[in-house]
């Protein structure tokens, strides 16, 4: 390919402040457009790059069984009412409706279709086990998209699924996707942080997911050093310390309800240990109180474990109105008829605390559970916080910021079942399958890549995912070095090389062959035209060295060799 034909040229100087470096290195590189906010074209090298991609985690499907087909981006909501999800909160379907006024969804997701393909599909146990992926675009109308790639509106996935005659065999296979997961990043160069997870809005009983450490990253990955325990702060487990102190009189102080919590703590010359935080929630079954101490957040998949359905939705004004719940001085130890109260077991083990009235005008202080109020409904509710301790051994948690770039989920008969879809077993027994879904998202997976694989003077791609193999430059006018190149090209193969044939200094297209990150670079200039030799530079290694031009192939080779990754 010749560099003055290709669409997306590099950009000298990149507008904006891209938080992540490697986002606007592909920018700058001519990977990727910004069409609108949270909307991104593939330029022709990106495209490229996506492909090479695909292909590196179809092998990994292959290897397991999978079959590759193509579901539609848009769903009729009819199989999103079977499953139960077409009332999302967190993430509300886009639908319209078609000519003939039937609604549509842009599928967020692909489970349902999965399901229904499924159900043409397998008839008895003989069909099973079934396995199937796709790269399919997905949509989802994200509110704050942030870091370009990383959470965009439109995007696309990897979304594989599985179906078992039990769950003995779910179980068997789970791991096996886990382990392929684990080879794809590790042939991209990525390192990860593989964490247990919450379920969300999936559903079923298990999850993991693959993180990229990062200080930009907003999750949190709860990681004991000693023993190796590892999950997402929003499911975490760990040992949650109290000081033990005396317990002192209750009394009550007048407040301002304006005051934030960290106002009201300096106000009464408190620590934020010695607040309590009650966040109240909507949901179907009515307002949700969930209350854990001032220095720590509520995890919602904590608590939609304990309550059984999930919540999401902060409650609204005419909800706290009608429940009669005072912002500043909400309080579960006067709870309103109608509200459920859930209180994290660190609340209840906190000597002295701070309360409200819910009320307003006066807070309790030096408030005791069990002495001065009933013991409200308890649980782990509670996101864990760097320095809590580790369950297994008792070491100290460290707090590790993180982006998800895919996940694997056991959603047991959960979609199944709901949208009745069973086979016969061997007895003739009418069974739903168990079922798991594994997700890996392309473009936070190349923005991880690239943020991996750059150094100061731009992206280094790994052999396996470059856009082209050799960036090929002659250096003078001379007819024999153009004739070179051309050779070379041929000799290597189109799809492999990108000929900088552009008017431009030495100095612009070596900076630009070290921004685009091109694997390797040839150079014909005067040592050809004086003894026949090729100047070559390793871009990941920055080692430079000439060879004769017949040794070409056999130096390719060697070099190739030591740049495949060991698995």
């Amino acid at each position: 390919m010749k560099y003055s034909r290709l669409i997306g040229k590099t950009i000298r100087q990149q507008s904006g402040n891209q938080t992540i470096e490697g986002y606007s290195l592909l920018l700058r590189g001519g990977y990727i457009h910004v069409l609108g906010q949270g909307l991104i074209t593939y330029l022709p090298m990106g495209q490229k790059v996506m492909d090479k991609l695909k292909h590196l985690i179809s092998t990994e499907m292959h290897e397991l069984g999978g079959e590759e087909f193509l579901a539609p981006l848009v769903n009729p909501i009819s199989i999103w009412h079977k499953s139960g999800r077409s009332g999302m909160k967190e993430n509300p379907l886009v639908t319209f409706k078609d000519v003939q006024g039937h609604t549509l969804v842009l599928a967020p997701t692909h489970e349902e279709a999965a399901v229904e393909l499924a159900r043409s599909t397998v008839l008895s146990y003989r069909d099973l086990p079934l396995f199937i992926y796709q790269f399919q675009t997905k949509f989802r109308d994200e509110q704050r998209t942030r870091l370009g790639l990383v959470r965009a509106k439109e995007f696309i996935m990897k979304d594989a699924y599985s179906f078992h005659s039990s769950y003995a065999d779910l179980n068997n296979f789970f791991p096996k996707v886990f382990n392929a997961y684990v080879r794809i990043f590790k042939k991209c160069n990525v390192p990860i942080l593989p964490a247990e997870s919450g379920v969300g809005i999936m559903g079923g009983s298990k999850a993991y997911e693959f993180l990229f450490p990062h200080e930009q990253g907003r999750d949190v990955v709860m990681v004991c050093p000693s023993c190796g325990y590892k999950a997402n702060r929003s499911v975490a487990v760990g040992v949650k310390l109290s000081k033990p102190e005396a317990l002192r009189g209750l009394s009550q102080v007048e407040t301002d309800g304006n005051l934030d919590l960290v106002s009201l703590a300096e106000t009464l010359n408190v620590p934020l240990s010695k607040l309590i935080k009650p966040r109240v929630y909507e949901s179907e079954e009515g307002p949700v109180m969930a209350v854990v101490r001032g220095d720590y957040d509520v995890s919602l998949d904590k608590l939609a474990a304990v309550l059984g359905f999930s919540v999401s939705t902060p409650a609204k004004k005419e909800t706290l109105k009608k429940y009669k719940l005072l912002p500043g001085y909400m309080s579960p130890a006067f709870p309103p008829e109608g509200v459920r109260v859930i209180v994290d077991e660190l609340v209840v083990n906190t000597p002295n605390l701070v309360l409200g009235n819910n009320k307003g005008g006066t807070h309790y202080i030096n408030a005791n559970f069990g002495r001065d109020f009933e013991l409200p409904p308890s649980a782990d509710i509670a996101q864990l916080n760097q320095g809590d301790l580790c369950f297994d051994c008792g070491k100290e948690l460290e707090a590790h910021n993180a982006i998800e770039m895919g996940n694997i989920f056991k959603l047991d008969d959960y979609y199944t079942k709901r949208m009745r879809f069973s086979f016969e077993n061997a007895k003739g027994q009418k069974v739903f399958p168990q079922m798991g879904a594994y997700g890996l998202g392309l473009g936070r997976l190349i923005t991880c890549i690239a943020e991996a694989n750059r150094d100061e003077q731009g992206l280094v791609w790994p052999l396996e995912l470059a856009p082209y193999t050799y960036f090929v430059m002659g250096i003078g006018r001379s007819s024999r070095i153009s004739g070179a190149v051309d050779e070379l090209v041929q000799e290597l193969g189109e799809d492999s090389v990108l000929v900088d044939d552009r008017i431009e200094s030495i100095g612009v297209k070596f900076r630009d062959a070290a921004l685009i990150g091109i694997p390797l670079r040839i150079v014909v200039g005067r040592r050809y035209l004086e003894n026949d030799e090729l100047e070559l530079k390793d871009r990941k290694t920055g080692v430079k060295w000439f060879i004769p031009k017949e040794r070409l192939k056999q130096e390719l080779k060697i070099w190739r060799e030591q740049h495949v990754p060991s698995i």
